[in-house]
């Protein structure tokens, strides 16, 4: 049996119809760069996050970078985030100029180990980036208990948490903005790249969408120095039509993860632990296991798909190597890094897949 990580031909398929309709709609049009649709959905989406404003951009490095600029971060300043995420996260920050500083993660949920923040404050850190892995948020009443006290600002990479909550409120509205990703793969995917920006404050989104278009609200007039990191008018057609089944297929995402809760239960594999406080979207589903490679290997065998999110965190990168981060720096992002597994996660899976995958792993560790 074929189990893809990600099968996007089988999210396509039945909707296929209505989205051939949405793009002739924007062939039609001729409003390629941003245009109704994206305008459409940025006020489409913002009601279903329950925020005031949400402007989309071109990426979701892009919507991390924007929204950092639109709060006046800059050189000098330093942003604190964790070494357990893609490196757009810290990447967004070094682009305006600014430093990451990282703090480690917990190992149970791989979210920022909140104990270790304070500690890390400096009077040039300006803001914190928590990153909502996998799907699930990460400790934010402590976060902004401290962010409030500090007088920094939050920004919550929500890139992989779309439609996920905290505590009744939906991923990205909590903090003074969220950043998302539209990438193919995401819950909510584009067919190609895209972003936005969501807050419940109007001024900054207003900000954001000037740095976003050249610095200029009005063709030609130009009041900052932005840079184009537009959505095109294809993909906010796309998002715009897929939105109305996100709920749904995030209902279909839990209960596969409870399939393989089900299905995995008595072998000597952790999985990442969804906090009693969150209502996890299972971008991803991820395991703990010492035999994380030979595991790989042995479901690829068998037609089996995996992913490792992710092999090498963000410190030990070769890009951040003059900043002189080492081994031992940040442990536990270390550790998962030899361990974690990203196992097959997609709202068609079927039951026989799920069983099929856990069969795997049990005959492995059989053996």
């Amino acid at each position: 049996m074929k189990v893809p990580f990600i099968d996007l031909e089988a999210q396509y398929q039945p909707m296929k119809g209505e989205i051939k309709s949405a793009l002739e709609g924007i062939l039609d049009s001729c409003a390629f760069i941003q245009g109704p649709a994206v305008f459409n959905f940025e006020r489409d989406f913002a009601d279903y996050l329950g925020a005031q404003a949400v402007a989309c951009v071109n990426s979701g490095t892009s919507a991390l970078y924007c929204a950092l600029r639109a709060l006046g971060i800059g050189p000098e300043d330093e942003v604190i985030t964790v070494p357990n995420t893609f490196i757009a996260t810290a990447e967004a920050v070094s682009l305006t100029g600014a430093k990451p500083v990282f703090v480690d993660v917990c190992k149970e949920s791989a979210l920022m180990d909140v104990s270790q923040l304070e500690s890390t404050i400096t009077e040039k850190t300006k803001a914190i980036i928590p990153v909502h892995l996998y799907g699930q948020c990460a400790d934010m009443d402590e976060i902004l208990r401290i962010a409030k006290e500090r007088g920094l600002f939050v920004i919550e990479d929500a890139c992989q948490a779309h439609g996920a909550e905290y505590k009744g409120k939906k991923a990205g509205t909590i903090g003074d903005v969220g950043a998302f990703s539209f990438y193919p793969g995401k819950n909510l995917g584009a067919y190609g790249e895209g972003g936005a920006v969501a807050s419940n404050n109007a001024d900054l989104i207003s900000k954001v969408k000037l740095i976003r278009d050249h610095g200029a609200l009005e063709k030609y007039k130009h009041s900052v120095i932005g840079g184009n990191f537009r959505m095109s008018g294809f993909q906010g057609a796309v998002l715009g039509l897929k939105l109305k089944y996100l709920d749904n297929w995030i209902e279909s995402r839990r209960k596969n993860a409870r399939l393989y809760r089900e299905n995995l239960s008595g072998l000597p594999v952790e999985i990442i632990k969804e906090e009693e406080y969150n209502k996890h979207n299972y971008h991803l589903f991820v395991i703990l296991t010492e035999k994380r490679d030979e595991l790989v290997d042995y479901l690829k065998k068998h037609d089996v798909f995996s992913g490792i999110h992710y092999p090498i965190p963000v410190h030990l990168q070769e890009a951040y190597a003059d900043f002189g981060w080492k081994n031992g720096d940040y442990p536990v992002s270390e550790g998962l890094a030899k361990k974690i597994l990203s196992l097959p996660m997609y709202p068609e899976l079927r039951e026989e897949q799920i069983k099929y995958v856990a069969g795997l792993l049990k005959e492995l560790y059989q053996k």
